[in-house]
């Protein structure tokens, strides 16, 4: 469905006489579909924001973060990421499941350059692509129904000092975050069982 703006918008639109501004940024702007130049954006970006809405109606807004490219553009209408192991709340995966809304917000920082997304999200706990990211728990795919630039103007200029050492990589156990040893009782029985044989094994080695 195209784009539209809502009675909100168009009351504070005609508030300050951007209504005109407003419907010829979104004609020339907003796309139902990604082309080369965001397929390239998307794809060099390792961070992300993701906002998602439940059945009662409450939002989240997450961050998701990986090494370069982890959010995969699968064509011109699909785009796909993983989800890593987390807090275990599953916010971001409990809404989806819930309604499927999303927007998500790509920020090159040091570009200062940024893109929104707007679409419908699924989770197949069986999807395939799972195996292409180590340390995948399940691989979310997002139907792109809205995608358009934002003005940068405001974007702090940033430089990336390291990635996260935790984010999973092949080949490689990703470290325990330490805040997990105050809820060790809590922890899936996996990761408690993990956990156990990595401290027998370091208590061997030392």
């Amino acid at each position: 469905m195209p784009f539209t703006h809502g009675e909100g918008a168009r009351e504070v639109q005609d508030r300050f006489d951007t209504r005109r501004l407003a419907d010829a940024i979104t004609e020339r702007t907003v796309r139902d579909r990604l082309g080369a130049g965001d397929r390239e954006f998307i794809e060099r970006m390792d961070m992300c924001f993701i906002a998602t809405q439940g059945a009662d109606g409450r939002l989240d807004c997450s961050y998701k973060g990986g090494e370069p490219g982890f959010v995969r553009v699968l064509d011109e209408r699909t785009i796909a990421f993983p989800s890593y192991d987390g807090n275990g709340q599953f916010m971001t995966a409990g809404n989806i499941l819930e309604t499927g809304r999303v927007g998500m917000l790509f920020i090159d920082f040091e570009r200062q350059w940024r893109m929104r997304l707007n679409g419908r999200a699924s989770i197949d706990w069986g999807d395939p692509l799972a195996a292409g990211w180590p340390g995948a728990q399940f691989v979310v795919r997002v139907e792109v129904e809205e995608v358009f630039p934002n003005c940068p103007r405001y974007i702090h200029r940033m430089r990336l000092v390291e990635r996260s050492v935790f984010v999973p990589k092949a080949g490689c156990e990703a470290p325990e975050p330490e805040w997990k040893d105050h809820f060790e009782a809590a922890l899936p029985e996996e990761q408690r069982e993990r956990r156990a044989r990595r401290a027998a094994g370091e208590s061997a080695g030392g």
